[in-house]
């Protein structure tokens, strides 16, 4: 076990930084099987383009990460925003960095500029830019002028 307190981290690719670690403690699991990197008082991520720009951020109550499989478990209060600043949350979110696809069977919210929509189940790019909902529910506005087909408003209703 090797654990970190205190951590502010800055991960390349490359030679090329791509994400930044901010966690209150990280503890380092090398000899379970399989052994993974444990963020159990929350995590905060950065993922940076070329040019050093936030692309996206990730929070979670929790993380593990499985160095091996390279796979990250995020869990309890996940919130993602995207370069698109659309803001992503879920209790549970798995990020395959060799599938280079993220993805979750639970609860999902997302809030555009223009509607939230909910799902059960997603899937999607790393990037969160292309991705399917599955179960899909949501809060769409529609503007005041649009007209209401007469067939769905009950006449006794209008007063």
């Amino acid at each position: 076990v090797m654990r970190t307190v205190g951590v502010e981290s800055y991960i390349s690719d490359s030679g090329v930084i791509r994400y930044k670690i901010v966690a209150e403690e990280w503890d380092i699991f090398d000899k379970k099987e399989p052994p993974y990197w444990a963020f159990e008082k929350g995590i905060y991520l950065e993922q940076f383009d070329e040019e050093l720009n936030p692309e996206a951020t990730i929070e979670s109550d929790t993380a593990y990460y499985y160095d091996k499989k390279k796979l990250w478990e995020l869990l309890g209060n996940v919130r993602i925003e995207n370069r698109k600043q659309e803001k992503f949350s879920t209790q549970q979110l798995f990020w395959d960095e060799q599938k280079k696809k993220v993805y979750s069977d639970k609860k999902i919210r997302i809030e555009q500029a223009d509607k939230v929509i909910i799902g059960h189940g997603f899937e999607s790019n790393q990037e969160l830019t292309d991705y399917v909902i599955h179960n899909t529910e949501g809060i769409f506005y529609i503007e005041e002028s649009t007209p209401i087909p007469n067939d769905s408003i009950r006449k006794d209703s209008i007063q």
